[in-house]
């Protein structure tokens, strides 16, 4: 077989995968479950559970988005301020003022128990003061519109889960920013058909995020909480994943609406975040490699063969897959309010930074150089 056939075979196969990725991509985008900012009164109690470290600069509007929500009568507000070095704290307190919703609980800047780590560590604390019969984890970088948390309950409540997570729409400001956080929604969208997602038991079929996350107290409970998840670095999916397994349900869902997170602010921020947490997702390593070489297959390779390849149909095949790797993140970026142009255009470029995350993830895991927010990961 010669090199232009070969060619071809392999920008048709690009071409075919993007294609069919996207076209699962605008199926799920019609169905998926969007809470509104909609007025409505949860008659429950609710606890909302806000771990924090080192987190002064940026606080203060969840803060004040959470002090502000409306149609919760029972509410409490737990924030454990996480041994934090730079006055957090204190933050935390001139925010919140005497409101008797609030709980303030500080936290010894120790490392966690032997098989913990520090996120699942700060939740599993939050988890026990919670008296909810709903628990709300928020992370401390998200801002909520003032029914996000009643709508959200509601549309759970609504939809028979257990749990419910709306991922926010990710703001990105920076160039490193607007090439990497648009995968963040576009990649579940992209791999898990949704409403199966939903029904299935299959711990597999999960995903969540630990930014904004809604689940039913009794279900976290007899699932084990973070407890089941104490040494997960995604800890937010492990939850899930361990209430499918105890029988119970959830979803994720596009919080685009009620939610909004400017999750890393520089390209440094960007590589320690997804180099500490990617390799965990995709295990066994031959399983994220082969990952990786499928997103460079389908949507990096297309591109260069629309360019170089030779052959007019080699060409074709190429510009056929880039345009449908464009259409998926289009179809996507539209629907959650992320930036569409000219970003949508840089989608190869994306999906190879976010291969290389892999990569390097997986490497800085087996060299055990991995840290987050000053603590080893092991």
């Amino acid at each position: 077989m010669n090199l232009r056939r070969i060619s071809q075979a392999v920008a048709g196969t690009g071409a075919l995968t993007a294609s069919v990725l996207t076209a699962h991509t605008a199926i799920n985008m019609r169905m998926i479950r969007r809470p509104r900012d909609e007025a409505v009164t949860i008659d429950e109690r609710v606890s909302v559970l806000l771990p924090a470290r080192d987190e002064a600069n940026r606080i203060t509007p969840t803060l004040r988005a959470l002090l502000a929500q409306e149609g919760l009568p029972n509410l409490e507000i737990l924030v454990l301020d996480d041994g934090s070095t730079d006055g957090t704290g204190d933050v935390v307190r001139q925010v919140v003022g005497t409101d008797p919703r609030v709980k303030v609980i500080d936290g010894p800047d120790d490392p966690p128990p032997p098989g913990w780590l520090g996120k699942s560590w700060a939740c599993h604390r939050l988890s026990q003061e919670a008296t909810g019969d709903v628990l709300v984890f928020v992370d401390a970088d998200v801002d909520l519109t003032p029914r996000a948390i009643a709508s959200t309950i509601h549309h759970m409540r609504e939809a028979g889960l257990d749990l419910l997570s709306p991922y926010p729409r990710q703001v990105a400001v920076t160039p490193a920013e607007r090439i990497t956080q648009p995968l963040i929604v576009w990649s579940w969208v992209t791999a898990l058909p949704i409403r199966i997602t939903e029904r299935s038991h299959y711990p597999s079929m999960a995903a969540a995020i630990g930014q904004f996350l809604v689940v039913d107290a009794r279900a976290y409970r007899i699932s084990g909480g973070h407890t089941a998840v104490a040494d997960m670095i995604i800890e937010d999916v492990g939850v899930l994943r361990a209430l499918k397994r105890h029988g119970f349900k959830g979803a994720p869902a596009d919080g685009s609406a009620v939610a909004s997170c400017r999750m890393y602010e520089s390209a440094d921020d960007i590589y320690a975040g997804y180099t500490k947490s990617v390799w965990s997702v995709f295990q066994p390593a031959i399983a994220a490699y082969g990952l990786a070489g499928v997103m460079v297959g389908a949507y990096v390779a297309p591109p260069i063969f629309a360019l170089v390849g030779p052959g007019r149909r080699t060409r074709m095949w190429g510009l056929t897959g880039y345009g449908a790797g464009v259409l998926g993140r289009y179809v996507v970026a539209r629907r959650t309010g992320e930036h569409v142009w000219p970003d949508v255009f840089a989608q190869p470029l994306s999906m190879a930074v976010f291969a290389g995350l892999i990569v390097e993830s997986i490497r800085r895991h087996r060299a055990g150089t991995l840290t987050w927010r000053g603590r080893a990961i092991p």
